[in-house]
C-alpha cells in the first residue's frame, strides 16, 4: 500500500484540529497503538502514545479505543482510565472512570453461546494443530501466530470456522486469528456508530490495521453519506501482514503504529 505523506495527512486532520470540540477520535489497539508482537498477551502501548492519548483526552470530547481485546484488558494495556474503551469488537462498553464494562444490549443472553461451543472442541487435538484458545468471554478466540505448521494450522480453523457457523455462531477472520462470536448485529462500526450519536460528535477519525477495522471505516463513510456527520477520516495502518480492504477503504495509509502516532500528536497540536 502507498502511504500518504505529511501534506495529506495535515490535511484530512485539519477540520478536527479547528473544531476539537465537535470532534471524535477513534483507534484500534494492537497493530495501530501497539505493535504486533508474538505473544498477544506480551503487547504493550508505548509510553509516549500514552501520553500523547492523555493530551488527546484533555482536547477532545470523545477519545475511544475501539479493539478486540476485552475492555477492562484494553485499559490495562493503555493505562488511562480517561478515555472510552469499545471492547470486544462493541459487545462491551467500558466508560471513562467506570470500574466495569456494560455490555451492549443485542448482546442478550447468547452470552455464553461460543464458550459452550469451544468446551466441546478436542483440547489436545487444537494442540496438536498449533491452535491456541483465548477466552473472551461472550466471543471466543483460536490463534495460530507461531505456529510450526501455519497451513496445517489454519485449516484447522477452517473446520472449527465451518462447525461454530453451523450452530449459529458468526466467525470472522484477522491476522493468524479466527474470532467465533454470537450472531447479533454488532462490530467496531456499529460501536463507533453508537458513539458518535450519544456524544453528539460532527467530525470524527478511525485508526486500524485489520479486517475488523473496515467495519468502522464504512460506519464513518455510511455517516458522512447520510449527514450525521461532516467530516469522517479513516487512517489505515500499514504492516507486512495488512488484509486487503484496509488500503482501498482508507483515505490515508500510514507506516505502521509509529507513523499513527505521528497522526495522533498532529491531533493533540503537537505538529
Amino acid at each position: 500500500m502507498s502511504q500518504a505523506d505529511a501534506a495529506t495527512i495535515a490535511g484530512l486532520v485539519a477540520p478536527l484540529l479547528r473544531e476539537p470540540s465537535s470532534s471524535a477520535i477513534f483507534s484500534d489497539l494492537d497493530g495501530t497503538l501497539a505493535p504486533i508482537v508474538a505473544d498477544p498477551a506480551s503487547a504493550s502501548v508505548p509510553a509516549e502514545t500514552i501520553e500523547v492519548l492523555e493530551a488527546l483526552a484533555e482536547r477532545y470530547p470523545l477519545v475511544a479505543c475501539v479493539t478486540g481485546r476485552r475492555a477492562l484488558e484494553a485499559r490495562g494495556m493503555v493505562g488511562l482510565d480517561t478515555i472510552v474503551y469499545a471492547g470486544n469488537h462493541g459487545l462491551e462498553l467500558l466508560e471513562p472512570r467506570a470500574a466495569e464494562p456494560r455490555p451492549a444490549p443485542a448482546l442478550g443472553d447468547g452470552g455464553d453461546k461460543a464458550r459452550a461451543f469451544i468446551a466441546g472442541l478436542d483440547g489436545a487435538a487444537l494442540a496438536a494443530d498449533g491452535l491456541r484458545l483465548e477466552d473472551k468471554g461472550p466471543i471466543q478466540a483460536v490463534h495460530w501466530r507461531g505456529a510450526e505448521d501455519t497451513s496445517r494450522a489454519r485449516g484447522a480453523a477452517e473446520r472449527i470456522a465451518g462447525a461454530g457457523e453451523a450452530v449459529g455462531l458468526t466467525p470472522r477472520w484477522g491476522r493468524q486469528v479466527l474470532e467465533l462470536r454470537p450472531a447479533v448485529p454488532v462490530d467496531k462500526g456499529s460501536a463507533v456508530r453508537d458513539l458518535v450519536v450519544e456524544h453528539g460528535v460532527e467530525l470524527a477519525l478511525f485508526g486500524g490495521d485489520d479486517l475488523t477495522d473496515v467495519d468502522a471505516f464504512d460506519a464513518l463513510a455510511d455517516m458522512v453519506s447520510a449527514g450525521t456527520l461532516r467530516a469522517g477520516v479513516r487512517v489505515g495502518v500499514d504492516s507486512p501482514e495488512a488484509p486487503p480492504g484496509i488500503g482501498e477503504r482508507s483515505d490515508a495509509v500510514v507506516d505502521g503504529p509509529a507513523g499513527f502516532l505521528d497522526v495522533l500528536r498532529l491531533l493533540a497540536g503537537g505538529g
